[in-house]
C-alpha cells in the first residue's frame, strides 16, 4: 500500500476510484491492462490520501444534482477499506449534499454501510451494482479468489431488495471453456430472479484480453486449468475479443430470460437508469 495526492476525484460523468489497484485476484481483470499506465504493482493499492477533501469541494460547487459512481476500475469495498474508510467517507459526503449513488462491487462488505445507503436512497436513489459470473461456488473461488462467493453476494442482493433498494448484475465475462455453459447462464439468471434484481449487464458471452491483463490471465489458465492456453492461443492469438464457442446459444438464453421477467437487458437502457438522478424529497412537496 501507498499513499498519493491527486487534483481531482470526480470525473466528467461524475464517476470515482478512491483507490487504484486490486487484491481481489480476480484472474481476468481487465484493469491490469498496460493502457492504464499504472507505475506500481497491480497488488500494491495506491490510497487518494486527498480523495475526501477533493470529492466534498467538488460536490460543492455542482450546481446540478447527479448520481456519483464509484467501481469501475477497483472494488471500493476491498480489505483496504477497513483501514481507511474512503468508501464510507464518500457515501456520507454524498448524503450530506443531497446526491444519488451507484457502486460496483463483488463484495459482501458493502453491508457495513447498508443503514447510510439507506438513508441516500430515501433521499435520493441508490443502485448497488453486483458482479456475478459463475453459479459453481468451487469455480468461483478459483476465478475470483479473494473475494465474497456468489452465494454470499446474491445473499446483499436480496438484503438490497428486501429493502426496496434497486441492484444491477453485471453477469460477465463469461470465459471460454470455463464458465461459458447453459448450466451456468441459467443457474446465474435464476439468481437473479430470486433477488430481484432489476437489470443485468451482459456484453454476450466471451471475454477481452489487452496486454498485461493477457499475460495475467494466461499464467492463471497455466495454474489452474492445464492445457487451456494453447487452447486460447490457438482459437484466438492476440484478439482483443474472445467470443465464446457457445455465444449464440447463451447470448438468445440470456435476452429471453429478461425478456420474459422484465428486466432490464439492453445495455443503454440500463446505463441510463444508473444515470438517472432522482429527487424523492423535492417529489414529496407536489
Amino acid at each position: 500500500m501507498h499513499t498519493k495526492e491527486y487534483v481531482s476525484i470526480l470525473s466528467p460523468q461524475n464517476g470515482m476510484n478512491l483507490y487504484r489497484g486490486c487484491t481481489h485476484g480476480c484472474i481476468y481483470c481487465d484493469s491490469r491492462s498496460l493502457c492504464y499506465q499504472m507505475n506500481h504493482d497491480f497488488e500494491d493499492i495506491e490510497v487518494k490520501i486527498n480523495a475526501i477533501e477533493l470529492l466534498e469541494s467538488q460536490l460543492r460547487r455542482k450546481r446540478k444534482k447527479a448520481m456519483i459512481s464509484s467501481g469501475s476500475m477497483c472494488d471500493p469495498y476491498m480489505p483496504i477499506e477497513e483501514t481507511w474508510n474512503l468508501t464510507r467517507k464518500s457515501l456520507e459526503l454524498i448524503e450530506k449534499y443531497g446526491f444519488g449513488a451507484t457502486l460496483i462491487t463483488k463484495s459482501a462488505r458493502v453491508m457495513r454501510d447498508f443503514e447510510l445507503i439507506q438513508r441516500i436512497h430515501a433521499k435520493t436513489k441508490f443502485v448497488l451494482q453486483m458482479t456475478l459470473t459463475t453459479y459453481d461456488e468451487d469455480l468461483c473461488k478459483i476465478v475470483e479468489p479473494r473475494v465474497s462467493t456468489t452465494q454470499e453476494r446474491v445473499e446483499v442482493l436480496k438484503r438490497f431488495r428486501d429493502a426496496g433498494i434497486p441492484t444491477v448484475v453485471w453477469f460477465s465475462p463469461i470465459l471460454p471453456w470455463i464458465n461459458d455453459t447453459e448450466e451456468n447462464i441459467r443457474g446465474i439468471l435464476n439468481l437473479c430472479l430470486e433477488a430481484g434484481v432489476k437489470g443485468i449487464l451482459y456484453f454476450g458471452a466471451g471475454l477481452t484480453l489487452r496486454d498485461g491483463d493477457r499475460e495475467y490471465y494466461y499464467e492463471q489458465l497455466d495454474r489452474h486449468f492445464p492445457g487451456l492456453k494453447q487452447r486460447y492461443e490457438k482459437m484466438y492469438g492476440n484478439d482483443y475479443i474472445l467470443p465464446s464457442p457457445n455465444s449464440a446459444s447463451l447470448d438468445q438464453i440470456v435476452t429471453t430470460f429478461c425478456q420474459e421477467h422484465g428486466i432490464m437487458i439492453h445495455p443503454d437502457e440500463v446505463f441510463s437508469y444508473l444515470k438517472t438522478f432522482e429527487d424523492k424529497m423535492q417529489l414529496t412537496l407536489f
